[in-house]
């Protein structure tokens, strides 16, 4: 059985083919759309967005006839879930491309990202799982009994991006402005027992170990622990370059060269609040969970 996932995120489409039988990953590829961007912050999409959003999803359903797909799933995330515009884009590709687009809730994104992440961790030691958006971040505490804390909340980069100004490249005040904002959001979550094994499920934390690496990330299908002070230097790197020095930087993929500093104060505050003394990459998210999982 042939079946596709698509993952219709705030900053990027995420498509994924493979045979639900042998679990066999046949065809994956990823599209910037920027779907948040110009609107989110406002509850809407943008008409050149929703422009961005079509394109992409008629690439991927070519893809889908050629790998001959029985089914394709396709899951709307933080930017669909808010736009109160969200039906004109349901509806023209329901129409045009007889792909249905079921818009999920946070909680139910990071029960997915969850059922992806443990596809490649066992969790016989509890881990954070951190999934970065670009409309929300998703935070869920598992142990060998499965999940047992999950949150979403409306963090993610690009409605940061949006919501404030910065300099080039970030000063101090630029930061504590995205930690206060951070504290204010989702503070309490952190003021509770969390484990201190943190893994970062995929979109850039592949991107942060490709920084640290400076080779593309390969896991074969597992989480992959990496040095928790190399990366908190990679992150501090990553927080005081200047937009010249990331659109330079090949391991940096373009959707993610504006809005790369956020994620990474964003992550080192994490770090800081959680008190983590392990990090580990994990290659799966909501894509799989929502193929591999649903066909168990």
């Amino acid at each position: 059985m042939r079946r596709a996932v698509i993952d219709l995120g705030t900053n990027t489409f995420n498509l994924l083919i493979a045979d639900t039988t042998t679990r066999e990953v046949l065809f994956q590829t990823k599209e910037g759309v920027a779907l948040g961007m110009g609107g989110i912050n406002e509850q809407r999409i943008g008409e050149a967005a929703m422009e961005r959003a079509f394109a992409a999803l008629h690439q991927f359903k070519a893809h889908c006839v050629h790998w001959q797909v029985n089914e394709i799933r396709a899951i709307g995330t933080s930017a669909l879930r808010d736009a109160t515009n969200a039906n004109e884009l349901l509806e023209k590709v329901r129409a045009e491309l007889q792909i249905t687009i079921e818009i999920i809730s946070g909680l139910n994104e990071a029960d997915f990202i969850y059922k992806g992440v443990q596809l490649t961790y066992s969790f016989a030691q509890p881990a954070l799982i951190m999934d970065i958006g670009g409309g929300s971040t998703e935070f869920i505490a598992a142990n060998s009994n499965g999940p047992y804390l999950a949150q979403s909340f409306d963090i993610g980069v690009s409605r940061l991006f949006q919501a404030f100004d910065f300099s080039d490249p970030y000063t101090s005040a630029d930061i504590q402005k995205i930690e206060a904002f951070l504290a204010s959001k989702c503070g309490a979550f952190f003021g509770q027992h969390l484990p201190t094994v943190l893994i970062g499920s995929s979109g850039s934390f592949e991107t942060f170990y490709e920084l640290m690496e400076q080779s593309v990330f390969q896991s074969q299908g597992q989480a992959v622990e990496v040095d928790t002070e190399a990366f908190t230097r990679m992150l501090e790197q990553i927080i005081y370059s200047t937009q010249a020095e990331r659109d330079q930087n090949p391991h940096i993929i373009a959707i993610r060269k504006r809005m790369a500093p956020l994620a990474a104060i964003k992550t080192r505050w994490v770090l800081r609040q959680a008190k983590i003394t392990q990090i580990l990459i994990s290659p799966y998210s909501l894509k799989e969970g929502v193929l591999f999982a649903s066909s168990c």
